[in-house]
């Protein structure tokens, strides 16, 4: 037997143990009295490991190495009592919680009388030594799911004195803008630092999308700019107006100046990182900036409370940690409702869910339209070795829509012609309204504390690229942890 025989029946059995040894476990957590659901219950396996259900109450997690006799699964949701199973036996596909009975001891309330604002003070009074910025290393999966609608799509064809520029193909492009689309957005792997900065190190990740649906305005300009070309005169040049504004495009030097503009760019030294990597880095630190603790987050319910109302609902457990139910609204012109669950003990928002009750932001001016509409979430934090907590589970739901409604010429005009220099003209009356819905989930598996040293030395594997998925592949993921899809993803396929 060769050299080369014994390696790879060396690798290949190496490989076999390693996929013997996986286990992977899964289930869908149900309401014992209810039979709906629990979506976020936590799916615990080690003291700082685990995973979420998704919204329809199914979690996933693989454990790479063969539980031991000890290990345990412990299943726990807020207002629930928990289960605990044994790793080394098979789980059921349906598992049932049954409600908690709540029976605070009346000592511990009767020597917290507080009423709402208090419970914001305190809130604030432990803010900073309940999440501190320690640097970790953290086992994540993130999924982005972005969902675009073409609400209205009339370019409103009016004239063209250029042959190829007809009422036909005007027609016939505004016909390419897909009438919805949906792309999906996976990766797992190792995310490095704290709510500020972040590398992110991607094991294996993910794109679903129908390629035929995901329109490109860059091609949809250099088809136009190949129109333009073959259809105008020798050292003529375009005139482009939309109401009060115009601008004049040089034909022939279009392409070199922009790569001219490229060149530049490059040489000075910017940021052209377009990676996969890069993008879903981005995404994260935009779910991290959002924190409710952050001084420039949106979701500003703490940090300006003296503009929203509080009331303290009920009581719970999370984690066995008794907390208020505290339900909050705006006073006055502020952005959100919601619901928060705050440990009596430590006066930590263990929960947070939010909603907009009014546009975020809206913008018209000339024909343009803008409204941030939606704006919605979920936070769930854990308590960590250090005994601040972080985030567990972060979901992120932004909408916003778009509108354009106003008239574009382009003209062709020659340089060496007398008089006006007109040549052809096509004039179009655009209106135009798209939605886009964007929502960002994050969970996190494990989490680890790491020195400055460990920080520097970590990479971005910028070179990493996303596998493409025509359909739903529900053994990609096989091996690795990840919040469970919802239906819609798991229908989602590419019809030829």
């Amino acid at each position: 037997m060769t050299t080369l025989s014994k390696y790879l029946i060396a690798l290949t059995l190496i490989l076999i143990g390693e996929h013997l040894s996986a286990q992977t476990f899964s289930a869908k957590v149900i309401d014992q009295e209810t039979n709906e659901p629990i979506p976020f219950a936590s799916a615990q396996y080690g003291e700082y490991s685990g995973a979420i259900t998704n919204e329809e109450g199914v979690f996933n997690f693989t454990l790479k190495t063969k539980a031991a006799v000890t290990d345990s699964l412990h299943l726990s949701s807020m207002g629930y009592d928990e289960k605990s199973f044994s790793l080394q036996t098979k789980l059921d596909s349906i598992i049932y919680l049954a409600p908690k009975a709540f029976e605070l001891n009346s000592v511990y309330l009767s020597n917290n009388p507080l009423d709402p604002e208090e419970i914001i003070e305190k809130i604030k009074e432990n803010m900073d030594a309940n999440h501190k910025k320690n640097l970790t290393k953290k086992k994540i999966f993130i999924r982005h799911s972005d969902l675009s609608k073409t609400k209205k799509a009339d370019f409103g064809f009016q004239k063209s004195t250029i042959a190829e520029l007809d009422k036909h193909l005007i027609d016939s492009i505004a016909g390419l803008l897909p009438k919805q689309s949906a792309h999906y957005f996976e990766a797992s792997g190792d995310l490095y630092g704290d709510d500020s900065k972040h590398k992110l190190h991607i094991d294996k990740a993910a794109e679903l999308y129908d390629k035929k649906k995901d329109l490109s305005m860059e091609g949809l300009s250099e088809k136009m700019e190949r129109i333009f070309k073959e259809n105008v005169k020798p050292d003529s040049y375009l005139k482009i107006k939309s109401g009060f504004f115009s601008t004049k495009v040089e034909l022939d030097s279009l392409k070199a100046a922009h790569q001219e503009e490229s060149d530049a760019i490059v040489k000075a030294g910017e940021d052209n990182d377009h990676s996969f990597s890069r993008y879903m880095k981005d995404c994260i630190s935009e779910m991290y900036s959002e924190l409710f603790y952050n001084e420039n987050s949106k979701i500003d319910i703490i940090t300006k409370s003296n503009r929203y109302e509080f009331t303290q609902d009920d009581y719970t457990y999370i984690d066995d940690s008794p907390v208020y139910i505290m339900t909050f609204k705006p006073k006055a012109k502020k952005d959100f409702k919601g619901r928060m669950y705050v440990n009596m003990e430590d006066f930590a928002i263990m929960r947070l869910e939010f909603e907009n009750v009014r546009p975020l932001k809206t913008f018209g001016l000339l024909g343009i339209s803008y409204q941030h509409n939606l704006f919605k979430g979920h936070m769930l934090f854990q308590k960590n070795a250090e005994g601040s907590y972080s985030p567990k589970y972060l979901e992120m739901d932004s909408g916003k829509l778009f509108g354009l409604d106003r008239p574009l010429k382009v003209i062709e005009k020659n340089k060496h012609v007398n008089g006006k220099r007109k040549q052809n003209e096509l004039s179009l009356k655009l209106d135009l309204e798209l939605s886009q819905r964007n929502k960002y989930e994050l969970v996190i598996f494990d989490s680890e504390t790491i020195n400055d040293s460990a920080y520097e030395s970590a990479l971005d594997n910028k070179e990493i690229e996303a596998t493409y998925l025509s359909k739903y592949d529900p053994d990609f993921w096989q091996s690795n942890n990840i919040i469970e899809p919802n239906a819609a993803i798991q229908a989602f396929k590419v019809i030829d």
